[in-house]
């Protein structure tokens, strides 16, 4: 299918795919006009992408884990795989971000936010 038609049936521009073509994500070939040249399961691994990205799944990952779940036995297993790291890596974020949260909460009224509190500073701001 040509990229028109896989951007109309994917809602994505064909910008978008022809990023995603760029990068490694999918591959068209090129026919003898010059015009991309998708497969039809095309369309379902754009959604999927899609959905990915939804979830939190950068682009590298996406294309690192890709081949993998197309050739997994059983893609629920890997998927709840991927799942799990992914969860243990928003965790690690959120306890990063509570912290900071605490540290900026302090600083509330201090006159300067910036200034230190006579606390340790947290690691990568400078105060």
């Amino acid at each position: 299918m040509r990229i028109g038609e896989l951007a109309a049936q994917t809602g994505m521009t064909r910008d978008t795919i022809r990023f995603y073509e760029k990068v490694g994500l999918v591959e068209g070939r090129r026919l003898a006009n010059g015009y991309r040249d998708f497969p039809p399961e095309t369309v379902a691994w754009l959604l999927y992408v899609r959905t990915a990205q939804t979830l939190g799944f950068s682009l590298a990952e996406i294309a690192r884990h890709g081949e993998e779940l197309h050739e997994a036995p059983d893609s629920a297993e890997a998927l709840s795989s991927l799942f799990e790291e992914k969860i243990q890596a928003i965790d690690g974020r959120m306890a990063e971000l509570a912290t900071l949260r605490t540290e900026l909460v302090a600083r509330v009224g201090t006159g300067c936010p910036l200034r230190a509190t006579g606390r340790p500073a947290i690691t990568g701001l400078s105060g």
